[in-house]
């Protein structure tokens, strides 16, 4: 069966198109990071992922761990870079939550 010139180019269309990024956001809990200078090293080491595009660190209290929310793109980065990135800053940290 042959198709139609205009269906191949539909389709060929369609197959060529790229994909969208979606962006992602996922919380870490940050382990070690009990000083004030720790946030901000957990911060830069989370922002140098490539398509991570916000990092905002937060602290339910004193005594709480640090929370990492990072939104990043997941076309180009994932998971496993982000807790990559923190732990080899000395920060090691897990999922707590993705949306």
């Amino acid at each position: 069966m042959r198709l139609p010139p205009a269906a191949v180019a539909v389709i060929a269309a369609l197959v060529s198109w790229p994909a969208h990024a979606a962006d992602k956001t996922v919380v870490l809990d940050v382990k070690n990071a009990d000083c004030v200078l720790c946030p901000p090293i957990v911060k830069q080491s989370l922002l140098r992922v490539k398509g991570v595009k916000n990092v905002e660190i937060r602290q339910a209290d004193r005594m709480a761990d640090f929370m990492a929310t990072v939104t990043f793109d997941d076309t180009i980065a994932n998971e496993t870079a982000l807790i990559a990135a923190t732990t080899k800053a000395g920060y090691p940290s897990h999922i707590a939550s993705a949306k």
